[in-house]
């Protein structure tokens, strides 16, 4: 399709971009943001995703020309100035990119926990509801080898759009699903063969450098919000419970470097043995 020439921010045909700044709009509309080329170029090469139109600058353009051929799609693509972009979707983070694309299907816990290799860990998180922490604990995922990410109600959508960008495009391709039945639902990967290990400042759980993986199974590593932490109900629910050594006054490490942290020694542990 030949690019659609556009010169005012009112024009119609790209009505749809001026929903961009209120996610729970975009949401309702079964929809999510593609801001930034990276994030559109990974979109064009998944067919997991649709892309329902794109919004450009003249260079974003000519940076994704190879990538829009090879894509052999219908997608309509407008062109037009950086600040007509800026005056349509109230923000100017895009790198004169902007994409609206179609939110996937829901992935059904179980289906997400039967295709999950038992040799990776999974994450699973409890109401963390900042996007930055979102984002970064998938990028996090993706660099140290979890195989997916399971959701409580009250957790950032992952497909929030600064949720994308903190995590460099990783919660477009690290499977996750939500756990509608909280605490409840985390039996099912129990179920499957993961031992439930929560993270906590508490001093009476056991280090994480004295963690020794269960034989066989795999792990699911519990994390909670950014203020409180896991739950009671949460933590009941584990099998076992592991602290990050800190020094004082600091009683506790953001979420998302707890995260990265209880993965490397996993990963660790998993080379050793």
């Amino acid at each position: 399709m030949e690019p659609i020439r556009i010169d005012t921010a009112d024009d119609l045909r790209v009505a749809d971009f001026g929903d961009v700044p209120d996610p729970v709009l975009v949401r309702q509309r079964g929809l999510f943001v593609a801001e930034g080329r990276f994030v559109v170029r990974r979109l064009l090469s998944n067919s997991r995703y649709v892309l329902r139109a794109l919004l450009v600058t003249d260079t974003a353009l000519g940076a994704l020309a190879d990538e829009l051929s090879a894509a052999h799609h219908q997608t309509p693509v407008y062109v037009t100035s950086r600040s007509v972009i800026r005056q349509i979707g109230g923000y100017d983070f895009h790198q004169g990119c902007l994409g609206l694309a179609e939110r996937p299907q829901p992935v059904d816990v179980l289906e997400l926990l039967s295709n999950a290799s038992p040799m990776r860990p999974i994450l699973i998180l409890e109401k963390v509801g900042n996007p930055d922490n979102i984002g970064a604990i998938f990028r996090n995922a993706a660099a140290l080898g979890a195989a997916a990410v399971l959701l409580s109600p009250g957790c950032v959508d992952p497909l929030y759009r600064k949720a994308i960008r903190t995590s460099i495009g990783a919660t477009l391709h690290v499977p996750y699903a939500v756990v509608h039945d909280w605490p409840g639902g985390l039996a099912q990967a129990r179920e499957r063969g993961y031992q439930l290990v929560a993270l906590t400042p508490d001093a009476t759980a056991t280090r994480l450098d004295r963690y020794v993986l269960p034989m066989p199974g795999g792990v699911a590593l519990l994390l909670g919000n950014e203020g409180d932490g896991l739950t009671q109900a949460a933590l009941s629910g584990a099998d076992v419970r592991l602290r990050i050594p800190v020094d004082p006054p600091v009683d506790s490490l953001n979420v998302a470097t707890a995260a990265a942290l209880a993965l490397h020694q996993l990963r660790i542990l998993s080379e050793a043995d």
